[in-house]
């Protein structure tokens, strides 16, 4: 679990072929508690796991799976990448709950300013934006943002200049692709009122009142 709070910035060292499997190398500055094996990293929003340390920076395994359904293979070595620890019991929780499990691909249409702030505009699936609500959370490569704008097809994000010169969004592009994970809870409520399940109902004003709630 993870807060969408970028604790530092690394750059994509190598995305080579391991056997069957792919592997992923970030170079970045030691961490003040040194990574362990085995342990839980967001990059650019994506959970994955330090299969061993390089230096200061980690190797990661990488399922074809997340290649699929991220926008990480289409980094190239030097790409900045936003990285966080895994959040631990206890801990300040300043985002909102990421769970590093990507849920599509979104594509930069716009990148403009507001005032002081910067806003980003991004092209989506009507299956990403059914996650989403107005004012509501969502993660873009990793970052925990406000919903300032939303749409069918697309959403609105405004940037403080802070997270702006902290993260890899500032070196973002029109046409880039963007991981996009969907607020957690949002998900739940959705999957609820779809009534899925062989023993669901949908959730409908003549269900909330046979149950007494209207």
């Amino acid at each position: 679990m993870f807060t969408g709070l970028v604790e530092k910035t690394g750059r994509l060292a190598a995305l080579r072929a391991a056997g069957q499997a792919v592997e992923l190398a970030v170079a970045c500055e030691p961490w003040d508690e040194p990574l362990a094996v085995g342990e839980s990293v967001a990059v650019n929003g994506a959970c994955l796991t330090v299969a061993r340390r390089d230096g200061g920076g980690f190797v990661c395994n990488v399922l074809k799976e997340t290649l699929a359904r991220t926008a990480l293979g289409d980094r190239r070595p030097g790409a900045l990448l936003n990285l966080e620890r895994a959040l631990r019991l206890g801990d300040r929780l300043g985002g909102h709950m990421v769970s590093g499990h990507v849920d599509g691909v979104g594509t930069l249409t716009e990148i403009g300013r507001d005032g002081a702030d910067y806003l980003l505009r991004v092209h989506c699936g009507g299956d990403l934006t059914a996650g989403m609500v107005l004012k509501g959370s969502v993660a873009c490569e990793g970052v925990s943002l406000t919903l300032a704008g939303l749409w069918e097809d697309g959403f609105q994000v405004n940037i403080i200049p802070h997270t702006w010169r902290a993260t890899n969004l500032e070196r973002l592009k029109s046409g880039d692709k963007l991981n996009i994970e969907t607020d957690m809870i949002g998900k739940y409520v959705a999957r609820l009122l779809q009534g899925r399940g062989p023993a669901a109902r949908p959730v409908t004003e003549d269900c909330l009142r046979n149950a007494g709630f209207i």
